[in-house]
């Protein structure tokens, strides 16, 4: 482009140019010649030059690589191909771009299976995971393999090998703490900034270590949810723990692991790792589901932690392990056990899902809806695996919901939060669902202001909620009776902020965590407060799981200063403080599922008082001073001192027929026998003499 043009001689140069460009088009003149001379060598190699161009080159492996062969497809003739073709393309389409495909026939009609080829190598893996087993309708289930594959089957040899058996490891008693005489109960502790792991077992005159180790966790640990096993988190991976004497279980490799989470039948265990490792290729995946018992993985799953997958855990179960289950972008994905695939081979289809949760004693999810422009929130409940909606309610003016399933399923609570009418703050209500019922009706309570914590009682139909501002906290309780929600009491000006209720139910506790530091315990059977105290600057607090014992924590993780547990009654009694220096976690260890049922513990809290005394009197005992290891040496030396006295006897009686030999045939073993033949003889000896004056003063 010229820009300027100071004289005519700048325009005659240019005038040249245009018309040796318009003698070319004309075809006036000959092109130019772009060959290379005879005598000239290249000094740029084609993958330099080119290497662009060359990197799209078509390779021989990706031919093979990129090909894909499903079968089970449904056999059609050319009337309905177009349709078919349609159908698949739609379908195999979302794992990569299609470059070509392939539907064999003969005699006019399709032989049931395909051929297709994907531009990438990815693309064709990815559709083998995702696409095998798809299920197209009643009678065709795809069967999707890469076309490489194929050459690997064909070698198979001939000459099959089984398997070595391997010997059993046998693990020993997983459940040994459940034969505690006096069910004491186990707890982790990790201390001196993550450098010991204790256990300890939590004894009424003070708590025994049963196991401690030196960089036994990288992080932290988590028990499982029966407390069979003990996870410690590694650099390469999860180890699991267990038996009397804590030795290792299984191992799982996954670099990298942050986050695990247990199925709550203990056979599976799902790992997070946040860690993208490119040297691993395209089959890392953050999530990885394993079998506990056999150590093998079941499934790997990418995480999107940018979006739906930014909450843990990702993956949540149904109350028997049955089934897992995600949310991603409008669909809900429910996985069944042990094939780890989709039931019904696909996802459930929700726009705008929000959240969901499974119920504590049956295989059904609740989940929620937000409102969209006219369209109202919604919360359903759903059966797995039917896919049936047992309920359905629309909710309008919503802000926020919080859903939270009754310990044992009976209810549903959902909290509902609106904006007020000034919409500056949020009020809350709960909706109330009675699952059990027929048709499960809903009933509503409202509140005034919003609420910041909720719990239900864990063994029976209360549940408690803190509302308000600080200072002017609130604390009421309510219990469903007869279908019908009876308000029990409020406590005001509580400086709480989180609710935990007793394993046991009836007592509960309120507590101002990293805040206000104060404990209240309230006992919800005539609503008085049994006792308060203070733990300043706590952290956490935890019921051991009879209910009996309560600690508060302040860990290093939170506080530098102070680190310590204290224990408490479930009354509210400070029963002993041990400082740890460099505290950092503090777990109770779990216990399963009693297997009596409910009326047979019914029973035995009606005959409680006929053997009370037994009870009481090892409350006696356990309340000593007496430490552990003194009971334990005295229980040693009574029990060689028996075995000693039983010993001492059996010689006695074995000498017997030799102490009457020696006694011409005269029992003396018994003092009456034969009393009469003998006599009676007394006899006095002179041990000691002493003279002693007295002075007569007279």
């Amino acid at each position: 482009m010229v820009t300027s043009m100071d004289g005519e001689q700048d325009w005659e140069d240019v005038k040249p140019r245009k018309k040796r460009q318009d003698d070319i088009i004309n075809g006036n003149e000959e092109e130019p010649d772009f060959s290379d001379p005879e005598d000239f060598e290249e000094d740029v190699s084609d993958s330099e030059f080119l290497a662009d161009v060359l990197e799209k080159k078509p390779k021989e492996a990706d031919g093979i690589d990129a090909v894909i062969v499903v079968d089970n497809v449904p056999v059609v003739g050319e009337e309905r191909l177009g349709k078919l073709k349609t159908v698949i393309t739609k379908i195999f389409s979302k794992f990569g771009k299609i470059h070509s495909d392939y539907y064999p026939e003969f005699e006019g009609k399709t032989k049931g299976y395909i051929f297709i080829e994907y531009e990438q190598d990815k693309s064709a893996k990815d559709a083998v995971k995702g696409a095998d087993g798809y299920k197209l309708d009643k009678s065709h289930a795809f069967r999707v393999n890469l076309f490489s594959d194929f050459e690997k089957y064909k070698n198979v040899t001939e000459n099959w090998t089984p398997p070595e058996k391997q010997p059993l490891k046998d693990v020993g008693n997983l459940y040994y703490f459940l034969e505690d005489e006096d069910c004491n109960n186990q707890f982790s502790v990790i201390y001196e900034g993550g450098v010991k792991t204790g256990i300890f077992l939590n004894t009424a005159a003070e708590p025994s270590l049963l196991e401690q180790r030196e960089r036994w966790t990288e992080t932290y640990t988590r028990w499982s949810p029966k407390g069979a096993y003990l996870a410690t988190f590694h650099a390469k991976g999860i180890a699991l723990w267990g038996g009397e004497k804590f030795r290792q279980i299984q191992r799982f490799t996954h670099p990298g692991v942050q986050l695990i989470d247990f199925s709550p039948c203990e056979k599976y265990l799902v790992t997070f790792s946040p860690m993208q490792d490119p040297s691993r290729g395209d089959d890392f995946q953050a999530i990885t589901v394993w079998e506990i018992f056999t150590g093998l993985k079941k499934r790997s799953f990418h995480a999107d932690m940018s979006g739906e997958d930014r909450q843990w855990p990702i993956f949540k179960w149904s109350y028997d392990g049955q089934y897992f289950a995600r949310k991603a972008k409008g669909v809900l994905s429910v996985y069944e056990t042990p094939s780890m695939g989709l039931v019904d081979k696909k996802s459930i289809a929700i726009d705008g899902i929000s959240e969901f949760f499974w119920s504590p004693a049956d295989n059904m999810l609740a989940f929620w809806i937000p409102e969209n422009d006219q369209i109202p929130a919604r919360v359903t409940i759903l059966a797995i695996p039917s896919k049936k909606e047992v309920r359905v309610k629309n909710l309008f003016n919503v802000s926020d919901i919080r859903l939270n399933w009754h310990k044992q399923g009976k209810f549903l609570c959902v909290k509902v939060d609106r904006y007020n009418k000034a919409k500056k703050a949020n009020i809350s209500n709960f909706e109330i669902f009675h699952i059990m019922e027929k048709q499960v009706p809903v009933d509503i309570v409202e509140l005034k202001e919003q609420v910041i914590a909720f719990a239900w009682e864990p063994t029976g139909n209360k549940f408690c909620c803190l509302h308000g501002e600080a200072p002017r906290i609130s604390a009421m309780f309510f219990e469903i009776k007869g279908g019908k929600i009876e308000h029990l009491g409020t406590m005001e000006k509580k400086q709480a902020t989180h609710i935990f209720w007793s394993p046991a139910g009836q007592f509960v506790l309120l507590v101002g965590l990293n805040s206000s530091s104060q404990l209240e315990f309230i006992d919800t059977a005539d609503m008085t407060v049994m006792n308060s105290g203070e733990h300043h600057m706590v952290s956490d607090v935890e019921w051991d799981p009879t209910g009996r014992y309560l600690v508060s924590i302040v860990s290093w993780w939170e506080h530098k200063i102070d680190n310590a547990y204290w224990v408490w009654s479930f009354q509210g009694r400070l029963m002993r403080k041990y400082p740890m220096e460099q505290l950092c976690q503090l777990l109770w260890r779990p216990k399963p599922k009693s297997i009596l049922s409910a009326d047979h513990i019914k029973k035995i809290r009606k005959n409680h008082k006929s053997f009370s005394k037994i009870f009481e009197a090892k409350d006696r005992l356990l309340q000593s001073r007496v430490s552990k290891e003194i009971i334990d040496k005295r229980r040693s030396l009574m029990e060689e001192f028996t075995n000693y006295r039983k010993h001492c006897n059996e010689v006695y009686q074995h000498t017997t027929p030799y102490r009457r030999e020696l006694r011409n045939g005269v029992m003396t073993d018994e003092v009456d026998y034969q009393a009469e033949d003998l006599d009676e003889v007394t006899v006095e000896i002179l041990i000691e003499e002493e003279e002693t004056i007295l002075n007569d003063k007279e």
